[in-house]
Protein backbone atom coordinates (compact mmCIF):
# COMPACT_ATOMS: atom_id res chain seq x y z
CA UNK A 1 0.00 0.00 0.00
CA UNK A 2 2.97 2.04 -0.64
CA UNK A 3 0.30 4.42 -3.45
CA UNK A 4 -1.55 5.53 -0.07
CA UNK A 5 -1.65 9.42 0.18
CA UNK A 6 -2.12 10.28 3.82
CA UNK A 7 -2.50 13.71 5.24
CA UNK A 8 0.50 14.79 7.83
CA UNK A 9 0.61 16.44 11.24
CA UNK A 10 3.86 17.95 12.68
CA UNK A 11 4.38 17.79 16.17
CA UNK A 12 7.96 18.03 18.69
CA UNK A 13 7.31 14.98 20.20
CA UNK A 14 5.14 11.96 18.98
CA UNK A 15 4.55 9.16 21.73
CA UNK A 16 2.80 5.81 20.67
CA UNK A 17 1.46 4.48 23.94
CA UNK A 18 -0.80 6.04 26.67
CA UNK A 19 1.07 3.96 29.42
CA UNK A 20 2.66 5.07 32.50
CA UNK A 21 5.70 5.83 30.27
CA UNK A 22 4.30 7.77 27.60
CA UNK A 23 1.99 9.74 29.35
CA UNK A 24 5.16 10.96 32.22
CA UNK A 25 6.92 11.55 29.19
CA UNK A 26 4.04 13.95 27.44
CA UNK A 27 3.89 15.11 31.24
CA UNK A 28 7.15 16.18 31.71
CA UNK A 29 7.88 18.11 28.61
CA UNK A 30 4.76 20.34 28.78
CA UNK A 31 6.09 21.26 32.39
CA UNK A 32 9.28 22.00 30.82
CA UNK A 33 8.04 23.81 27.98
CA UNK A 34 4.44 24.47 27.99
CA UNK A 35 4.58 25.74 24.00
CA UNK A 36 5.77 22.31 23.07
CA UNK A 37 3.20 20.07 20.90
CA UNK A 38 3.27 16.54 21.79
CA UNK A 39 0.46 14.22 21.01
CA UNK A 40 -0.07 10.62 22.63
CA UNK A 41 -1.45 8.02 20.30
CA UNK A 42 -3.25 5.24 22.30
CA UNK A 43 -4.66 2.23 20.17
CA UNK A 44 -7.20 0.95 23.40
CA UNK A 45 -10.62 2.53 22.92
CA UNK A 46 -10.04 4.47 26.11
CA UNK A 47 -7.08 5.13 27.81
CA UNK A 48 -6.75 2.66 30.22
CA UNK A 49 -8.51 -0.29 28.54
CA UNK A 50 -4.83 -2.12 27.46
CA UNK A 51 -2.97 -1.67 30.89
CA UNK A 52 -3.14 -4.79 33.17
CA UNK A 53 -0.66 -4.92 36.09
CA UNK A 54 -0.59 -6.51 39.11
CA UNK A 55 0.19 -3.82 40.84
CA UNK A 56 1.58 -2.43 43.71
CA UNK A 57 2.92 0.68 42.84
CA UNK A 58 5.98 2.40 44.24
CA UNK A 59 4.97 5.86 44.03
CA UNK A 60 9.17 7.50 43.85
CA UNK A 61 8.18 7.75 39.92
CA UNK A 62 5.10 10.10 40.56
CA UNK A 63 6.83 12.17 43.37
CA UNK A 64 9.16 12.77 40.66
CA UNK A 65 7.06 13.75 38.41
CA UNK A 66 4.20 14.93 40.37
CA UNK A 67 5.38 15.68 43.73
CA UNK A 68 1.84 17.00 44.56
CA UNK A 69 0.21 13.97 43.09
CA UNK A 70 -2.05 13.53 46.58
CA UNK A 71 -4.17 17.18 46.39
CA UNK A 72 -4.43 15.94 42.71
CA UNK A 73 -6.41 13.24 43.61
CA UNK A 74 -4.27 10.25 41.76
CA UNK A 75 -6.04 7.49 43.02
CA UNK A 76 -3.80 5.99 44.72
CA UNK A 77 -6.33 5.08 47.67
CA UNK A 78 -4.83 1.58 49.52
CA UNK A 79 -1.49 1.78 51.22
CA UNK A 80 -0.19 -1.59 51.87
CA UNK A 81 -0.52 -2.77 55.59
CA UNK A 82 1.23 -5.77 55.18
CA UNK A 83 3.68 -8.28 53.25
CA UNK A 84 3.09 -12.00 53.26
CA UNK A 85 5.32 -14.41 51.35
CA UNK A 86 4.47 -18.40 51.19
CA UNK A 87 6.04 -21.14 49.82
CA UNK A 88 3.21 -23.61 48.90
CA UNK A 89 3.02 -27.78 48.83
CA UNK A 90 -0.18 -28.91 47.12
CA UNK A 91 -2.54 -28.71 50.54
CA UNK A 92 -0.15 -26.71 53.03
CA UNK A 93 2.36 -23.65 52.89
CA UNK A 94 5.05 -22.29 55.02
CA UNK A 95 5.54 -18.41 55.69
CA UNK A 96 8.88 -17.19 54.66
CA UNK A 97 9.49 -14.95 57.54
CA UNK A 98 10.20 -11.43 55.93
CA UNK A 99 13.33 -10.19 57.99
CA UNK A 100 16.03 -11.87 56.34
CA UNK A 101 14.50 -10.18 52.88
CA UNK A 102 16.87 -6.87 51.84
CA UNK A 103 15.00 -3.34 52.20
CA UNK A 104 14.39 -3.21 48.25
CA UNK A 105 11.93 -6.06 49.30
CA UNK A 106 9.51 -4.66 51.62
CA UNK A 107 6.55 -3.00 50.28
CA UNK A 108 6.35 -0.26 53.42
CA UNK A 109 4.94 3.06 51.26
CA UNK A 110 3.54 1.63 48.52
CA UNK A 111 0.43 1.18 47.17
CA UNK A 112 -2.46 -0.92 45.94
CA UNK A 113 -3.57 0.27 42.84
CA UNK A 114 -5.06 -0.02 39.21
CA UNK A 115 -2.71 0.92 36.58
CA UNK A 116 -5.65 1.26 34.07
CA UNK A 117 -7.16 4.24 36.54
CA UNK A 118 -3.88 5.66 37.67
CA UNK A 119 -2.94 5.76 33.82
CA UNK A 120 -6.84 7.38 33.71
CA UNK A 121 -5.99 10.14 35.75
CA UNK A 122 -2.49 11.07 34.53
CA UNK A 123 -3.86 11.60 30.88
CA UNK A 124 -5.87 13.72 32.77
CA UNK A 125 -2.95 15.97 33.61
CA UNK A 126 -1.36 15.53 30.63
CA UNK A 127 -4.26 17.12 28.64
CA UNK A 128 -4.55 19.78 31.06
CA UNK A 129 -1.15 20.99 30.74
CA UNK A 130 -1.96 20.86 26.70
CA UNK A 131 -1.30 17.66 25.55
CA UNK A 132 -3.29 16.00 23.00
CA UNK A 133 -4.12 12.22 23.38
CA UNK A 134 -5.70 10.10 20.89
CA UNK A 135 -7.94 7.21 21.78
CA UNK A 136 -8.52 4.42 19.35
CA UNK A 137 -5.57 5.65 16.98
CA UNK A 138 -3.25 2.15 16.33
CA UNK A 139 0.18 2.93 14.96
CA UNK A 140 0.61 0.41 11.76
CA UNK A 141 3.83 1.70 10.60
CA UNK A 142 6.86 3.39 11.00
CA UNK A 143 7.62 6.66 8.70
CA UNK A 144 11.27 6.40 8.08
CA UNK A 145 13.02 9.51 6.96
CA UNK A 146 15.36 9.58 3.99
CA UNK A 147 18.20 9.20 6.43
CA UNK A 148 17.06 6.20 7.81
CA UNK A 149 16.12 8.04 10.99
CA UNK A 150 12.31 7.37 12.45
CA UNK A 151 10.09 10.34 11.61
CA UNK A 152 6.97 9.78 12.73
CA UNK A 153 4.10 7.14 12.37
CA UNK A 154 1.20 6.01 10.59
CA UNK A 155 -2.05 5.92 12.70
CA UNK A 156 -6.01 5.74 12.45
CA UNK A 157 -5.98 3.04 9.59
CA UNK A 158 -9.33 1.81 9.46
CA UNK A 159 -11.47 -0.72 6.70
CA UNK A 160 -8.49 -2.83 5.41
CA UNK A 161 -10.27 -5.90 4.30
CA UNK A 162 -9.74 -9.19 5.29
CA UNK A 163 -7.53 -10.09 1.79
CA UNK A 164 -5.69 -7.44 3.20
CA UNK A 165 -7.31 -4.88 0.12
CA UNK A 166 -9.04 -1.68 1.36
CA UNK A 167 -12.71 -2.28 1.62
CA UNK A 168 -15.25 0.31 0.84
CA UNK A 169 -15.03 2.04 4.35
CA UNK A 170 -10.89 2.28 3.91
CA UNK A 171 -9.47 5.26 5.44
CA UNK A 172 -5.98 5.69 5.03
CA UNK A 173 -5.16 7.01 8.46
CA UNK A 174 -2.60 9.70 9.02
CA UNK A 175 1.03 10.23 9.16
CA UNK A 176 2.23 12.21 12.69
CA UNK A 177 5.65 13.14 12.36
CA UNK A 178 8.19 14.59 14.70
CA UNK A 179 11.66 15.76 15.55
CA UNK A 180 11.42 12.71 18.22
CA UNK A 181 9.05 10.08 18.48
CA UNK A 182 9.15 7.92 21.61
CA UNK A 183 7.60 4.16 21.73
CA UNK A 184 5.81 3.14 24.96
CA UNK A 185 3.90 0.44 23.24
CA UNK A 186 4.72 -1.94 26.31
CA UNK A 187 5.99 -5.27 26.13
CA UNK A 188 6.81 -6.90 22.87
CA UNK A 189 6.10 -3.86 20.81
CA UNK A 190 5.38 -4.18 17.37
CA UNK A 191 6.89 -0.92 16.37
CA UNK A 192 9.80 -1.27 18.97
CA UNK A 193 10.76 -4.48 17.11
CA UNK A 194 11.41 -3.28 14.27
CA UNK A 195 13.44 -0.41 15.52
CA UNK A 196 15.41 -3.02 17.71
CA UNK A 197 16.18 -5.01 14.31
CA UNK A 198 16.74 -2.60 11.99
CA UNK A 199 19.28 -0.50 14.34
CA UNK A 200 20.56 -4.14 15.77
CA UNK A 201 19.83 -1.98 19.11
CA UNK A 202 19.98 -5.84 21.21
CA UNK A 203 23.22 -6.70 19.80
CA UNK A 204 25.15 -6.43 23.03
CA UNK A 205 22.27 -7.22 25.53
CA UNK A 206 21.50 -10.66 26.77
CA UNK A 207 17.86 -12.19 25.35
CA UNK A 208 14.93 -10.89 26.67
CA UNK A 209 13.17 -12.92 29.09
CA UNK A 210 9.34 -12.90 29.87
CA UNK A 211 6.17 -14.04 32.21
CA UNK A 212 2.76 -14.50 31.19
CA UNK A 213 1.07 -12.80 34.04
CA UNK A 214 -2.78 -13.53 34.08
CA UNK A 215 -5.05 -11.96 36.55
CA UNK A 216 -8.60 -11.63 38.01
CA UNK A 217 -10.86 -9.28 39.61
CA UNK A 218 -13.13 -10.92 42.36
CA UNK A 219 -15.64 -9.32 44.89
CA UNK A 220 -15.14 -11.35 48.18
CA UNK A 221 -17.04 -12.18 51.62
CA UNK A 222 -16.86 -8.14 53.54
CA UNK A 223 -15.43 -10.51 56.38
CA UNK A 224 -12.27 -12.47 54.72
CA UNK A 225 -11.33 -8.60 53.01
CA UNK A 226 -8.12 -7.01 54.35
CA UNK A 227 -7.75 -3.84 52.76
CA UNK A 228 -3.88 -2.95 51.85
CA UNK A 229 -2.88 -7.10 52.46
CA UNK A 230 -0.55 -8.03 50.06
CA UNK A 231 0.50 -11.32 49.30
CA UNK A 232 3.09 -13.80 47.00
CA UNK A 233 3.12 -17.38 46.87
CA UNK A 234 5.67 -18.90 45.09
CA UNK A 235 6.06 -23.27 44.50
CA UNK A 236 2.80 -25.18 43.71
CA UNK A 237 1.07 -25.41 41.46
CA UNK A 238 4.32 -24.84 39.08
CA UNK A 239 6.88 -26.84 41.45
CA UNK A 240 9.81 -27.70 38.38
CA UNK A 241 7.80 -27.41 35.66
CA UNK A 242 8.13 -23.75 35.64
CA UNK A 243 9.29 -20.48 37.13
CA UNK A 244 6.90 -18.35 38.46
CA UNK A 245 4.27 -17.60 41.31
CA UNK A 246 1.17 -15.61 42.20
CA UNK A 247 -0.22 -12.17 43.93
CA UNK A 248 -3.50 -11.40 45.73
CA UNK A 249 -3.58 -7.87 46.55
CA UNK A 250 -6.84 -7.21 48.43
CA UNK A 251 -7.58 -3.18 47.53
CA UNK A 252 -10.82 -1.02 48.12
CA UNK A 253 -14.77 -2.02 47.85
CA UNK A 254 -13.68 -5.72 48.72
CA UNK A 255 -12.24 -6.34 45.92
CA UNK A 256 -9.53 -8.43 45.74
CA UNK A 257 -6.48 -8.80 42.61
CA UNK A 258 -5.60 -12.62 42.17
CA UNK A 259 -2.38 -13.04 40.15
CA UNK A 260 -0.56 -15.73 38.55
CA UNK A 261 2.54 -15.50 36.85
CA UNK A 262 4.13 -18.29 34.57
CA UNK A 263 8.03 -17.71 33.43
CA UNK A 264 7.95 -18.12 29.85
CA UNK A 265 11.25 -19.82 29.52
CA UNK A 266 9.55 -23.25 30.53
CA UNK A 267 10.62 -26.58 28.68
CA UNK A 268 7.62 -28.98 29.07
CA UNK A 269 5.21 -27.90 25.52
CA UNK A 270 2.46 -29.30 27.51
CA UNK A 271 2.49 -26.83 29.90
CA UNK A 272 -0.78 -25.03 29.74
CA UNK A 273 0.04 -21.76 32.01
CA UNK A 274 -3.60 -20.52 32.28
CA UNK A 275 -5.04 -24.21 33.54
CA UNK A 276 -2.18 -23.80 35.82
CA UNK A 277 -3.40 -20.41 37.35
CA UNK A 278 -6.92 -21.80 37.30
CA UNK A 279 -5.78 -24.74 39.38
CA UNK A 280 -3.67 -22.59 41.92
CA UNK A 281 -7.51 -21.17 43.06
CA UNK A 282 -8.11 -24.42 44.42
CA UNK A 283 -5.46 -23.73 47.06
CA UNK A 284 -6.95 -24.01 50.50
CA UNK A 285 -4.99 -20.68 51.07
CA UNK A 286 -6.48 -19.27 48.06
CA UNK A 287 -9.93 -21.05 47.95
CA UNK A 288 -11.00 -20.31 51.40
CA UNK A 289 -10.64 -16.61 50.43
CA UNK A 290 -12.50 -17.08 47.46
CA UNK A 291 -15.25 -19.20 48.14
CA UNK A 292 -18.70 -17.35 48.09
CA UNK A 293 -17.41 -14.15 45.79
CA UNK A 294 -17.80 -13.58 42.46
CA UNK A 295 -15.16 -13.07 39.70
CA UNK A 296 -16.02 -9.91 37.90
CA UNK A 297 -13.04 -8.84 35.22
CA UNK A 298 -10.11 -11.07 33.80
CA UNK A 299 -7.23 -10.77 31.75
CA UNK A 300 -3.50 -11.51 30.39
CA UNK A 301 -0.44 -9.73 29.70
CA UNK A 302 3.85 -10.65 29.18
CA UNK A 303 6.28 -9.33 31.22
CA UNK A 304 9.22 -8.27 30.41
CA UNK A 305 12.09 -10.02 32.75
CA UNK A 306 15.51 -10.36 31.51
CA UNK A 307 16.16 -6.93 33.92
CA UNK A 308 19.29 -5.16 33.08
CA UNK A 309 21.46 -7.43 31.08
CA UNK A 310 18.29 -7.69 28.64
CA UNK A 311 17.91 -4.11 28.23
CA UNK A 312 19.09 -2.94 24.87
CA UNK A 313 20.51 0.06 23.41
CA UNK A 314 17.24 2.27 24.03
CA UNK A 315 17.79 5.14 21.29
CA UNK A 316 18.50 5.24 16.98
CA UNK A 317 17.94 8.23 15.02
CA UNK A 318 14.86 10.01 15.90
CA UNK A 319 13.44 7.49 18.20
CA UNK A 320 13.70 6.50 21.92
CA UNK A 321 12.25 3.14 23.43
CA UNK A 322 10.45 3.95 27.11
CA UNK A 323 9.10 1.71 29.75
CA UNK A 324 8.64 -1.84 29.22
CA UNK A 325 9.32 -1.45 25.27
CA UNK A 326 12.97 -1.62 26.67
CA UNK A 327 12.03 -4.29 29.74
CA UNK A 328 12.52 -2.31 33.39
CA UNK A 329 11.01 -5.34 35.46
CA UNK A 330 12.03 -5.33 38.74
CA UNK A 331 11.57 -9.25 38.68
CA UNK A 332 11.67 -9.80 42.54
CA UNK A 333 9.52 -6.72 43.33
CA UNK A 334 7.30 -7.48 40.45
CA UNK A 335 7.10 -3.71 39.65
CA UNK A 336 7.65 -2.07 36.66
CA UNK A 337 5.35 0.98 36.54
CA UNK A 338 7.50 3.43 39.07
CA UNK A 339 10.30 2.76 36.34
CA UNK A 340 8.25 3.32 33.31
CA UNK A 341 7.47 6.44 34.84
CA UNK A 342 11.02 7.39 35.47
CA UNK A 343 11.92 6.68 31.80
CA UNK A 344 9.56 8.70 30.65
CA UNK A 345 10.56 12.05 32.69
CA UNK A 346 14.53 11.01 31.27
CA UNK A 347 13.38 11.28 27.55
CA UNK A 348 11.26 13.91 27.92
CA UNK A 349 14.21 16.21 29.74
CA UNK A 350 16.34 14.79 27.17
CA UNK A 351 14.40 15.71 24.24
CA UNK A 352 13.78 19.09 25.28
CA UNK A 353 17.56 20.11 25.89
CA UNK A 354 17.91 18.43 22.45
CA UNK A 355 14.88 20.95 21.08
CA UNK A 356 16.03 23.76 23.04
CA UNK A 357 19.51 23.02 21.28
CA UNK A 358 17.82 23.19 18.07
CA UNK A 359 18.30 19.61 17.14
CA UNK A 360 16.11 16.93 15.64
CA UNK A 361 15.64 13.08 14.80
CA UNK A 362 19.29 12.37 16.42
CA UNK A 363 20.24 9.96 19.37
CA UNK A 364 18.68 11.23 22.80
CA UNK A 365 21.94 9.89 24.36
CA UNK A 366 21.45 11.49 27.74
CA UNK A 367 18.71 9.36 28.04
CA UNK A 368 20.33 6.26 27.91
CA UNK A 369 23.13 7.94 29.95
CA UNK A 370 20.47 8.43 32.53
CA UNK A 371 18.72 5.39 32.16
CA UNK A 372 21.50 2.90 32.86
CA UNK A 373 23.24 4.98 35.27
CA UNK A 374 20.38 6.64 37.26
CA UNK A 375 17.77 5.37 39.60
CA UNK A 376 16.24 2.78 37.00
CA UNK A 377 19.64 1.02 36.37
CA UNK A 378 20.03 1.33 40.10
CA UNK A 379 17.15 -0.27 40.72
CA UNK A 380 17.78 -3.11 38.48
CA UNK A 381 21.06 -3.68 38.94
CA UNK A 382 20.89 -4.85 42.36
CA UNK A 383 18.31 -7.59 41.48
CA UNK A 384 19.93 -8.43 37.71
CA UNK A 385 20.65 -12.53 39.06
CA UNK A 386 17.74 -13.27 40.42
CA UNK A 387 15.63 -14.08 37.40
CA UNK A 388 19.00 -16.11 35.77
CA UNK A 389 19.33 -18.45 39.13
CA UNK A 390 15.64 -19.42 39.19
CA UNK A 391 16.29 -19.72 35.13
CA UNK A 392 19.30 -21.75 35.83
CA UNK A 393 19.13 -23.47 39.47
CA UNK A 394 15.55 -23.68 40.56
CA UNK A 395 13.14 -21.94 43.04
CA UNK A 396 15.05 -22.70 46.00
CA UNK A 397 18.58 -21.81 44.69
CA UNK A 398 17.00 -18.57 43.28
CA UNK A 399 15.72 -17.79 47.62
CA UNK A 400 19.27 -18.55 48.93
CA UNK A 401 21.79 -17.57 45.99
CA UNK A 402 19.04 -14.35 44.77
CA UNK A 403 18.52 -13.48 48.39
CA UNK A 404 22.00 -13.17 49.36
CA UNK A 405 22.90 -11.60 46.05
CA UNK A 406 20.53 -8.56 46.46
CA UNK A 407 21.98 -8.27 49.75
CA UNK A 408 25.51 -7.91 48.70
CA UNK A 409 24.04 -5.48 45.76
CA UNK A 410 22.32 -3.69 48.55
CA UNK A 411 25.15 -3.00 51.10
CA UNK A 412 28.16 -3.12 48.97
CA UNK A 413 26.72 -2.35 45.64
CA UNK A 414 28.67 -5.32 43.39
CA UNK A 415 27.73 -9.21 43.27
CA UNK A 416 30.14 -11.91 44.13
CA UNK A 417 28.62 -13.57 40.94
CA UNK A 418 29.07 -10.76 38.49
CA UNK A 419 26.29 -10.28 36.38
CA UNK A 420 25.00 -13.70 35.14
CA UNK A 421 23.92 -14.13 31.56
CA UNK A 422 20.03 -15.80 30.19
CA UNK A 423 21.40 -17.67 27.53
CA UNK A 424 18.57 -19.55 25.32
CA UNK A 425 15.65 -17.37 24.42
CA UNK A 426 12.13 -18.12 25.82
CA UNK A 427 11.20 -19.54 21.99
CA UNK A 428 14.40 -21.79 22.08
CA UNK A 429 13.78 -22.95 25.92
CA UNK A 430 10.63 -25.10 24.44
CA UNK A 431 11.81 -28.55 24.03
CA UNK A 432 9.92 -31.16 22.05
CA UNK A 433 7.20 -33.23 22.74
CA UNK A 434 8.55 -36.22 22.60
CA UNK A 435 11.19 -35.95 25.62
CA UNK A 436 7.69 -34.77 27.87
CA UNK A 437 4.82 -36.47 28.34
CA UNK A 438 0.86 -34.32 28.29
CA UNK A 439 -0.29 -32.76 32.04
CA UNK A 440 -3.52 -33.76 33.04
CA UNK A 441 -5.51 -31.05 34.00
CA UNK A 442 -8.59 -31.31 36.15
CA UNK A 443 -11.73 -29.31 34.83
CA UNK A 444 -12.90 -26.25 35.69
CA UNK A 445 -15.54 -26.07 38.39
CA UNK A 446 -17.12 -22.91 37.17
CA UNK A 447 -16.98 -21.65 40.73
CA UNK A 448 -13.65 -20.86 41.96
CA UNK A 449 -11.94 -22.11 38.16
CA UNK A 450 -13.13 -21.46 34.84
CA UNK A 451 -12.75 -22.52 31.19
CA UNK A 452 -10.39 -20.21 28.84
CA UNK A 453 -13.17 -18.19 26.71
CA UNK A 454 -16.19 -18.10 29.41
CA UNK A 455 -12.95 -16.31 31.34
CA UNK A 456 -12.38 -14.09 28.33
CA UNK A 457 -15.60 -12.92 27.94
CA UNK A 458 -15.20 -11.23 31.98
CA UNK A 459 -11.90 -9.32 29.48
CA UNK A 460 -14.79 -7.72 27.22
CA UNK A 461 -12.61 -8.02 24.12
CA UNK A 462 -13.50 -7.31 20.94
CA UNK A 463 -12.48 -7.11 17.45
CA UNK A 464 -13.91 -6.63 14.09
CA UNK A 465 -14.76 -9.48 11.75
CA UNK A 466 -14.46 -7.42 8.60
CA UNK A 467 -10.61 -6.86 9.07
CA UNK A 468 -7.07 -8.69 8.63
CA UNK A 469 -5.99 -11.03 11.47
CA UNK A 470 -3.32 -9.34 13.45
CA UNK A 471 -1.76 -12.30 14.12
CA UNK A 472 0.56 -12.77 11.32
CA UNK A 473 2.08 -16.34 9.95
CA UNK A 474 5.47 -15.93 8.08
CA UNK A 475 4.93 -19.39 6.84
CA UNK A 476 1.43 -21.21 7.49
CA UNK A 477 3.06 -24.44 6.72
CA UNK A 478 5.43 -24.10 9.75
CA UNK A 479 2.53 -24.26 12.11
CA UNK A 480 1.67 -27.38 11.59
CA UNK A 481 5.27 -29.18 10.45
CA UNK A 482 6.96 -27.88 13.21
CA UNK A 483 4.64 -26.04 15.99
CA UNK A 484 2.27 -29.52 16.00
CA UNK A 485 4.17 -32.25 14.58
CA UNK A 486 7.48 -31.73 16.93
CA UNK A 487 5.94 -29.62 20.01
CA UNK A 488 2.36 -31.08 20.21
CA UNK A 489 1.24 -27.72 19.44
CA UNK A 490 2.13 -25.55 22.08
CA UNK A 491 0.31 -22.29 20.81
CA UNK A 492 -2.96 -24.08 22.16
CA UNK A 493 -1.82 -24.21 25.56
CA UNK A 494 0.35 -21.08 25.86
CA UNK A 495 -2.08 -18.99 24.67
CA UNK A 496 -4.17 -17.50 27.08
CA UNK A 497 -7.18 -16.16 25.23
CA UNK A 498 -7.88 -19.44 23.20
CA UNK A 499 -6.58 -17.95 20.00
CA UNK A 500 -5.11 -20.86 18.71
CA UNK A 501 -6.20 -24.16 17.85
CA UNK A 502 -5.42 -27.13 15.80
CA UNK A 503 -8.53 -29.37 13.88
CA UNK A 504 -8.97 -32.03 11.79
CA UNK A 505 -6.24 -33.82 13.75
CA UNK A 506 -6.96 -37.00 12.95
CA UNK A 507 -6.46 -36.33 9.33
CA UNK A 508 -5.10 -33.70 7.97
CA UNK A 509 -4.34 -30.75 11.03
CA UNK A 510 -5.49 -27.17 10.54
CA UNK A 511 -3.96 -24.10 12.31
CA UNK A 512 -7.07 -21.79 12.75
CA UNK A 513 -6.79 -18.05 14.37
CA UNK A 514 -9.45 -16.90 16.11
CA UNK A 515 -8.68 -13.77 16.69
CA UNK A 516 -11.83 -12.36 18.11
CA UNK A 517 -10.70 -13.76 21.21
CA UNK A 518 -6.99 -11.97 21.24
CA UNK A 519 -6.15 -9.69 24.29
CA UNK A 520 -2.70 -8.41 23.16
CA UNK A 521 -0.99 -9.99 25.49
CA UNK A 522 1.92 -10.71 22.74
CA UNK A 523 2.81 -14.30 24.70
CA UNK A 524 2.43 -16.14 20.93
CA UNK A 525 5.42 -13.54 19.88
CA UNK A 526 7.42 -14.49 22.20
CA UNK A 527 6.86 -18.22 23.09
CA UNK A 528 6.67 -19.82 19.05
CA UNK A 529 8.86 -22.49 19.23
CA UNK A 530 9.83 -21.28 15.68
CA UNK A 531 9.59 -17.79 16.23
CA UNK A 532 6.43 -18.26 12.93
CA UNK A 533 3.71 -15.92 14.63
CA UNK A 534 3.90 -12.17 14.68
CA UNK A 535 1.74 -9.82 16.89
CA UNK A 536 0.62 -6.52 14.88
CA UNK A 537 -1.56 -4.04 15.59
CA UNK A 538 -5.85 -4.75 14.92
CA UNK A 539 -7.28 -1.32 14.25
CA UNK A 540 -7.74 1.03 16.51
CA UNK A 541 -9.90 1.07 19.55
CA UNK A 542 -10.00 -3.30 19.10
CA UNK A 543 -8.82 -5.44 22.00
CA UNK A 544 -9.42 -5.94 25.43
CA UNK A 545 -11.45 -2.99 27.76
CA UNK A 546 -10.39 -3.20 30.73
CA UNK A 547 -12.06 -1.48 33.89
CA UNK A 548 -9.80 -1.38 36.65
CA UNK A 549 -7.16 -3.88 35.59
Amino acid sequence: MTDIQRETMEYDVVIVGAGPAGLSAAIRLKQLDADLEVVVLEKGSEVGAHILSGAVLDPCGLDALIPDWKEKGAPLNVPVKDDNFYLLGEEGKVRVPNWPMPPLMNNHGNYIVSMGNVCRWMAEQAEELGVEIFPGMACSEIVWGENGEVKGVVAGEFGIAPDGTKGDGYEPGMELHGKYVFLGEGVRGSLSKQVIAKYELDKESEPQKYGLGMKEIWEIDPEKHREGSVTHTMGWPLNKNAGGGSFIYHLENNQVYVGFVVHLNYENPYLYPYMEFQRFKHHPLVAELLEGGKRVAYGARAISEGGYQSMPKMVAPGVALLGCSVGMVNVPRIKGNHNAMLSGKAAAEAAHAALKDGRSADELSDYETEVRGGAIGDDLKKVRNVKPLWSKYGLNASLALGGFDMWTNSLFGASVLGTIKHGKSDAEATGKAEKFKPIDYPKPDGKLSFDRLTNVSFAMTNHEESQPAHLKLKDPKVQVDVDYREFAGPSQRYCPAGVYEFVDTDSDPKFVINFQNCVHCKTCDIKDPAQNIVWTTPQGGDGPNYPNM
